[in-house]
């Protein structure tokens, strides 16, 4: 049988090779055989650890996990035929690793690895080995690493097919001012053998190699480079750009990559969203090219400085990020190679119904028993729309930590659960730490947040059961037309074709996911060369809405700002009353709106937003970052009968991703109308 040769060296027969490239067609109609499930079971081997001076060595049979001691550093995982799945050309201290991005304020970036300095064995026996490697800072000889206690531990169980890992991150008290804006953990794998990447159902594919990156053309930004010279020719003229991977945490669950030969899976499973920040919609990076797996506990991706992670004035704080499960699989050369990722979904549902976890030995992680339940039915009163109160359907509804309205999207530093509600508006929050929190929610089809009247404080075993809550949405009068679904993204509206000569083809096959494509922010100057758009209630539709409103590139790298335009009839103007412009925003970065009607060239706008956003949303591919709500006051005197235009004018124009996406805009009559 015919050969072909693997970009690792490896030779696999062709009919192996060509299931492998094109299952994920293939695998959607056929039925895939199960791979038999690991269980930690009396009948698998026991688990068995070995420590020497440098290296600590845990064995259950089904994976050997070599940690650096007392680093704490992941070094090695065997599995199956492959001695080391982590790269081997790499240095010790660069296949598995934590670490953090901060630094003092004011002061350069700083990365840290976490490295430890102790190592202590938590339990030992034949079904569960759990060790530690922490860190304790103090000012003397911290001057250059974050300041925090650090304790990494890892579990490996009877039966299970994988490594559990979580860490313990501690300030004390009066400690110095500090910025941590990221913390993650990195699993480098062997290059030469990881080349097909799978993140959900429709976004899996072979990825190009590192080498790739270096002789590509690199773009508009460092992380997105033009392939010229990909090994594999059928990459050439793609782009890659690791943002293009993320996701929302709502829908983090499993990401990977597979081997050829022998065809294995490497899995991040993540089995709770307790520990990540900035709610369920907030989106991060998962694989990527390298082949890197990440599980980014913490950062300010698409959302900027906003998220805050600012700690001051020797403010103490506490955190367990994880665990979350490294989980490997395995088929023979002669199975279909698709069993991998189905066989990942099914690992990740197990390990969701057995969360929280009651194996972890520390205690600052609480068990089931230890936690608490919130339980209730969300409604809402919108007198112009429902003389009824409406069950508030599928509301994303969540306990944080205590804050203002919508204060969750940009709270990083406490725990969150949340969960989505019935068609009724029912909910269920199960599992809840112990603690403080604001009880928050928000409703797909309605602008604005909730937040409930008082704090919550959850103890161990408490079962909290509120009645009927009434979420009153912003609301000033009846819609006299609105543009949008307020759904806090910009999906619905005109997301160009990318540029043919900078397609990423994983996103050719599903329109909903062609956002995701480099460079669409220069659609709009193709589009749009000389005028700006002119949206007319009546005759335009949403697809006649750009989805980001941005600058217009006029050569030289230079670029100006626009103003959109939204035509409007009137008739029987309320010159003595208000009217209210709600303006929702899906995402803003370095942008200002002014809002002004029927004069574009008054001094003074009616409204601005003044300087907002950070989320970098629109060089990210993502199709929101943060929400922003603006209820905007009109004087009917700035109105008339007939004919009338409200001009959006984005005034912030030093690049090409300066701009805002809207999420949602209405007019309202004047009260009572």
């Amino acid at each position: 049988m015919k050969n072909v040769r693997c970009r690792g060296g490896c030779h696999l027969p062709f009919v192996v090779w060509f299931f492998f490239f094109f299952f994920t067609a293939a695998f959607a109609k056929t039925p895939v055989r199960k791979i038999p499930r690991t269980n930690d079971s009396l009948r698998a081997p026991g688990v068995q650890l070995n420590i020497t001076n440098r290296h600590v060595v845990i064995d259950n049979g089904l994976v050997r996990v070599s940690l650096s001691n007392p680093d704490g550093d992941v070094t090695g995982i065997k599995y199956k035929g492959i001695d080391n799945v982590l790269e081997i050309n790499n240095e010790e201290d660069n296949r598995g690793y934590w670490d953090v991005v901060w630094n003092k304020p004011g002061n350069r970036i700083i990365f840290d690895k976490l490295v430890a300095t102790d190592f202590k064995v938590i339990m030992e026996d034949e079904n569960q080995v759990e060790v530690s490697f922490t860190k304790t800072w103090d000012l003397s000889t911290g001057k250059s690493t974050v300041p925090l206690n650090v304790d990494k531990r890892y579990i490996v169980r009877r039966g299970q097919s994988g490594l559990y890992l979580y860490t313990i991150l501690e300030r004390l008290e009066g400690w110095p001012d500090v910025d941590m804006d990221q913390i993650r953990v990195v699993f480098k794998l062997q290059k030469d053998k990881f080349h097909y990447m799978a993140l959900s159902d429709s976004r899996r594919r072979t990825m190009p190699m590192p080498e790739d990156r270096e002789t590509g053309q690199p773009l508009a930004y460092p992380e997105a480079v033009l392939l010229t010279k990909p090994i594999d020719p059928e990459l050439r003229g793609e782009v890659d750009d690791k943002y293009q991977y993320s996701c929302e945490d709502k829908d983090n669950k499993v990401h990977g990559w597979m081997a050829e030969d022998p065809p294995v899976g490497f899995w991040m499973i993540t089995p709770s969203n307790e520990f990540r920040v900035g709610g369920p919609i907030k989106q991060d990076l998962t694989s990527h090219v390298g082949p890197v797996v990440l599980n980014m506990f913490t950062s300010t991706h698409y959302a900027g400085k906003d998220l805050n992670t600012a700690y001051r004035n020797g403010e103490p704080w506490k955190k367990v990020l994880g665990p979350v499960f490294v989980y490997l699989n395995s088929v023979s050369p002669k199975e279909d190679p698709s069993m991998l990722w189905e066989d990942a979904k099914e690992q990740t549902s197990i390990e969701v119904k057995r969360w929280p976890y009651n194996f972890p030995r520390s205690q600052d992680f609480p068990p089931s028993d230890q936690r608490g339940t919130v339980m209730g039915q969300l409604l809402v009163r919108d007198r112009y729309v429902s003389e009824r109160l409406v069950h508030a359907k599928s509301a994303y509804v969540g306990l944080a930590a205590p804050g203002d309205v919508g204060s969750w999207q940009t709270e990083a530093k406490g725990y969150q659960f949340w969960i989505r509600a019935d068609r009724y508006g029912r909910f269920v929050i199960k599992n809840v730490r112990a603690g403080n929190y604001s009880l928050y929610a928000w409703v797909p089809g309605t602008i604005g947040d909730y937040k409930y009247n008082a704090d919550i404080t959850i103890k161990p075993g408490s079962r909290i059961k509120f009645g009927y809550l009434i979420y009153e949405p912003p609301r000033n009068g009846p819609t006299l037309w609105d543009i949008g679904i307020p759904d806090r993204t910009a999906a619905e509206f005109y997301v160009p074709e990318g540029y043919p000569t900078l397609m990423n083809k994983l996103y050719n096959r599903d329109p909903a996911e062609k956002f995701r494509q480099y460079g669409l922010w220069n659609r709009y100057s193709d589009l749009y060369p000389n005028n700006d758009l002119v949206y007319t209630i009546g005759v335009s539709n949403v697809e006649d809405w750009f989805f980001a409103h941005v600058t217009r590139d006029v050569g030289n790298t230079t670029y100006e700002p626009t103003t959109w335009q939204i035509i409007f009839e009137l008739q029987n103007i309320n010159r003595n009353e208000n009217y209210t412009l709600q303006l929702a925003l899906a995402s803003a970065t370095a942008s200002e709106i002014q809002v002004r009607f029927n004069n574009p060239s008054s001094d003074r706008p009616l409204f601005t937003t003044g300087a907002i956003g950070k989320d970098n949303a629109i060089a990210r591919h993502g199709i929101h970052g943060l929400y922003w709500l603006y209820s905007i006051s009109v004087p009917g005197s700035q109105l008339v009968d007939g004919k009338n235009t409200i001009y959006l004018t984005q005034t912030r124009s030093d690049g090409p991703f300066h701009g805002v996406m809207y999420d949602y805009i209405r007019l309202e009559g004047p009260r009572g109308t």
